[in-house]
């Protein structure tokens, strides 16, 4: 089974792509991996999935 995780990142101004990139290696270390990047109204979202420990 599979659990998801969606996150809005603010990522601000500056150095947005370094802010994204610790995003998701900190999210990898927890085992999460990256599902989906949409952008939407100027917004990012972020979907991860992992599997579920039962």
């Amino acid at each position: 089974m599979k659990e998801y995780k969606v996150l809005k990142p603010n990522l601000g101004w500056r150095d947005r792509s370094i802010k994204l990139e610790e995003i998701l290696n900190n999210h990898a270390k927890q085992g999460w991996v990256l599902h989906t990047v949409t952008k939407h109204e100027g917004f990012i979202q972020v979907i991860f999935e992992r599997n579920k420990n039962r």
